[in-house]
């Protein structure tokens, strides 16, 4: 096994220079905390697209500034700064209920489901086999129904669940997540606690990225990676704000390839991170960077799918097939096509729309065949940041809380520039709205998509791997 562990070099005092970055770096974060607050009071996404791009730009602004002086922090000192800071940022989070995503609504009715001992699997929401379970938050019985995350069924139903006529999609990790903390919640709560849940994963992924960072890198630089997670505001506003479930794959993600080698251990965690959403399948081929051994290589592989399985069986033995739900049509409903989202934006802009398909697909997996094959077995996380960032690119998605998992494996690998997909996706979610007619995917992503191969031209400039 590569012996990727650091001397321990000598601990330098601060210095006068030290003491100055702290002091503007925690004037940074202070900022950054009230910008975070003030975006998740803003409004919503139908009514203040506008108001929320504005405090999106502000806490960016902040959020870079911030990473930037911290890097001239002592380590010690920057190590507090991050955690105070990831921590401050998820709080402000808490400061309002979701307004530009209405995926924890259902996560909330999956959990009572389950603590009512019904499969989240055997019925939608709007199911008569489940009016008992419906209260006047999720189901509200007065007004219009008329307002941001309520739905109006068919059959006069006012829900705010989306897709309220069809079973959940979500993978049996993630409704386990619901079931526990609809279990720990008090009564009435409502949305809270999912927030503080996504709070306690968020700062959890960070205290992980710390400890790898400081195990398998530079300790001088780890405080500094750990920011890019720790800080960035995507991370408050949807892992904590919007509570989005992706947080948890993100953790199990950092801590297969930061915490074990190819093998069972590391296969069964991304089997885990895998049945919590499904994009952390593409931090598989990572997983394997350079790994020749054929044992090794199988029992990362047969791992992953075995805890995926045994996570659903206990489902499949309550609602036999069904227990993919909606997953399938969802997949399909999510071509992008209607209106000025569309998959493959970038490739259509260079092929015919039936050539782009086959070209995504052939490009992701020579990408993936690469980062197997030349990959660094002692940097997982750089396979995993180049797959999964280029399947972004090429997908390109309205959806930014997808990018959550490339927010960690940057704070992983250094290379901030990838970032920028983030910021495509929120202003894709954002402006699209703004600017209907307009082609925001293909700017945005092609954005995204210039300054990602500028980073890679730069640091191969300067030598650096």
């Amino acid at each position: 096994m590569t012996d990727t562990t650091t001397r321990r070099e000598p601990v330098r005092a601060p210095t006068s220079k030290d003491r100055t970055s702290s002091a503007v770096t925690a004037v940074l974060l202070a900022a950054l905390t009230a910008a975070v607050a003030a975006t998740v009071r803003a409004g919503d996404n139908l009514s203040h697209s506008g108001r929320l791009l504005a405090g999106h730009a502000v806490a960016w602004a902040l959020f870079g500034a911030a990473v930037w002086t911290v890097r001239k922090v002592h380590a010690r000192t920057a190590t507090v700064l991050v955690l105070a800071g990831s921590a401050a940022v998820a709080l402000a989070a808490l400061a309002a209920p979701p307004r530009t995503s209405d995926d924890m609504y259902r996560y909330a009715w999956d959990g009572r489901v389950q603590a009512a001992g019904i499969s989240p699997y055997a019925h939608p929401p709007a199911a008569p086999q489940l009016a008992r379970l419906r209260d006047d938050w999720l189901f509200p019985a007065q007004g219009s129904c008329r307002g941001w995350g309520l739905h109006r069924t068919g059959s006069g139903l006012c829900v705010r669940i989306n897709r309220p006529t069809v079973p959940t999609i979500y993978p049996p990790v993630a409704e386990g997540w619901f079931l526990a903390v609809h279990a720990l919640s008090p009564p009435g709560s409502r949305h809270k606690p999912l927030q503080v849940g996504g709070a306690v994963l968020a700062f959890g992924t960070t205290l992980a990225l710390l400890a790898v960072l400081r195990r398998r890198g530079d300790p001088r630089r780890a405080p500094a990676r750990a920011a890019l997670w720790a800080w960035c505001p995507a991370v408050p506003l949807e892992a904590v704000d919007n509570a989005h479930v992706d947080t948890l794959g993100v953790l199990l993600t950092v801590l297969a390839l930061g915490t074990a080698t190819a093998g069972t251990r590391r296969g069964a965690l991304l089997g885990a991170a895998i049945a919590v959403k499904l994009l952390p399948v593409l931090a598989l081929p990572g997983a394997l960077s350079g790994e020749r051994r054929a044992a090794r290589v199988l029992r990362t592989l047969a791992a992953a799918p075995t805890v995926v399985a045994l996570a659903y069986l206990p489902y499949v033995t309550a609602s036999g097939t069904g227990v993919l739900g909606y997953l399938p049509g969802y997949l399909q409903e999510e071509g992008y096509e209607p209106g000025d989202v569309r998959r493959f934006a970038l490739l259509r802009l260079l092929l015919p729309d039936t050539a782009a398909e086959v070209a995504a697909v052939v490009l992701l997996a020579l990408t993936a065949l690469y980062v197997w094959r030349r990959g660094d077995p002692a940097r997982p996380w750089r396979g995993a940041l180049l797959l999964t960032g280029s399947t972004l690119l090429v997908v390109s998605p309205d959806y930014p809380w997808y990018s959550l998992l490339l927010i960690a494996l940057v704070a992983l690998d250094g290379r901030w520039e990838w970032l920028t997909v983030t910021l495509a996706g929120t202003v894709l979610y954002l402006a699209g709205r703004l600017l209907p007619g307009l082609p925001v995917q293909a700017v945005a992503y092609g954005a995204a998509a210039v300054a990602v191969t500028l980073g890679a031209r730069l640091r191969a400039a300067r030598g650096h791997g």
